[in-house]
């Protein structure tokens, strides 16, 4: 498996200028993305719930979460948030309250039955997290996590959100070579 990764990354670093779209990392990532969302809501259709219901059911603190920070935990808009609360507690997964410390703030819970699902969630995370790190040793694991670590880095530095001055960053686009 190391062997796969280090001749993928080489492979995108020598060939980058003559690289194809479906060479990218960013195929890979979408591609591999799209297989565990198909093989989660796989599983999670048997229980009647969707990959989003079984992450947000694992968010779900005891003492309640309030549902503003659900959204930025999925990565959703606070509509689509909303419409996807109130499909789960039509299904009897969860219920809200106000917070008595904040008015404004609406805390979600679970209910036995929201507490069962999340059980069947985790367990279908953990259990198939398990099946890779069996087939994955540790500096495999190592090298994965800091490549993905350098991809979100990037990600935050096109968005504009890198904790580096400004001005670091363009001396450093400057002085690279870049692709054409």
């Amino acid at each position: 498996m190391q062997t796969n990764i280090t001749v993928f990354l080489y492979a995108c670093v020598i060939n980058r200028s003559k690289m194809k779209l479906n060479e990218t990392i960013e195929f890979y990532i979408r591609t591999t993305s799209l297989a565990l969302s198909r093989m989660y809501n796989s599983i999670a259709a048997k229980y009647g719930i969707t990959q989003t219901i079984g992450y947000l059911l694992t968010y779900v603190e005891r003492e309640g979460t309030p549902s503003t920070r659900l959204a930025q935990l999925l990565g959703m808009k606070n509509s689509s948030l909303t419409r996807l609360l109130k499909k789960m507690e039509k299904d009897g997964c969860i219920y809200r309250r106000v917070s008595p410390e904040d008015k404004r703030v609406v805390k979600i819970f679970l209910t036995e039955k929201g507490v069962m699902r999340r059980r069947i969630a985790k367990k279908t995370v953990l259990d198939f997290n398990q099946k890779l790190l069996n087939k994955v040793d540790e500096k495999e694991m190592a090298t994965f996590l800091k490549v993905f670590n350098i991809i979100k880095e990037q990600v935050n530095i096109e968005l504009g959100e890198s904790p580096f001055p400004k001005q670091k960053i363009e001396k450093q686009i400057n002085s690279e070579q870049l692709v054409q």
